[in-house]
């Protein structure tokens, strides 16, 4: 009995895995796509595709965790320190012309050498400057400009940076007394010439005088601008 039970057992598993081997092939075979695992051959398909755009917010394969190349390049924050370094080197700009909008012009008085006055010219503004030929000066009224001393021209332009002074002096009247037409004036204005040196450019300058005022006379002259103190009270 036992023997005839163990026989009926055997023969109801085989029949068993028959019918599940017959199920399998017949499911290859109709194209249900249905495999021992139970996945979808379309969605294995679909998640290993190449062509498949990534998820939002998730970086390109073998990118690891960086940003992508375009937008690092318009989107990067430079750092502060380099900010900073970059704005500290403002350019000092091109060379101008010294008038009276970017200088001050000082007119004073000299003991020694006597009857002549200094005129003292510094660079306020950012850039450099260079101080053409001579001052074109009138006292007063005068309609005429003095002629300036030839021989106290110098061998360049006067060249100031920022904050740097030049200098010309004025011989206001004849020592000896030989000089006509000799006059007190109490207004001064200082004209800048041009790099051909033959016209006026910019602004003038109008430095104060003594109160009392200065006496000039027909041998009113000039020198050329020097770019030393001394250079300028010497003739």
């Amino acid at each position: 009995m036992s023997s005839l039970r163990t026989s009926r057992t055997r023969l109801a598993g085989a029949a068993a895995t028959v019918v599940l081997a017959a199920l399998s092939l017949t499911a290859c075979q109709d194209g249900t796509g249905v495999h021992a695992s139970g996945t979808p051959a379309a969605a294995t398909t679909t998640a290993n595709s190449p062509s498949a755009p990534p998820a939002s917010g998730t970086a390109p394969s073998g990118t690891g965790s960086s940003t992508p190349q375009a937008r690092s390049t318009t989107g990067t924050t430079r750092p502060a320190a380099s900010t900073s370094t970059s704005k500290a080197r403002v350019p000092a700009g091109r060379p101008v012309t010294c008038e009276g909008s970017n200088t001050k012009t000082v007119a004073a008085p000299l003991n020694r050498p006597v009857n002549h006055m200094l005129l003292t010219v510094t660079n306020t503004g950012r850039a450099t400057c260079y101080l053409y030929g001579y001052p074109a000066v009138r006292f007063g009224e005068a309609q005429a400009v003095p002629p300036v001393i030839e021989a106290s021209q110098p061998q360049a332009v006067v060249t100031l940076e920022p904050g740097e002074s030049g200098y010309a002096s004025v011989n206001l009247s004849a020592t000896d007394g030989s000089g006509s037409n000799g006059h007190t004036v109490n207004s001064l204005t200082v004209s800048f010439r041009g790099r051909s040196g033959n016209e006026s450019v910019g602004t003038a300058a109008h430095p104060s005088l003594p109160a009392k005022g200065v006496y000039v006379d027909d041998s009113l002259k000039v020198t050329y601008w020097q770019q030393s103190m001394d250079d300028a009270v010497q003739w």
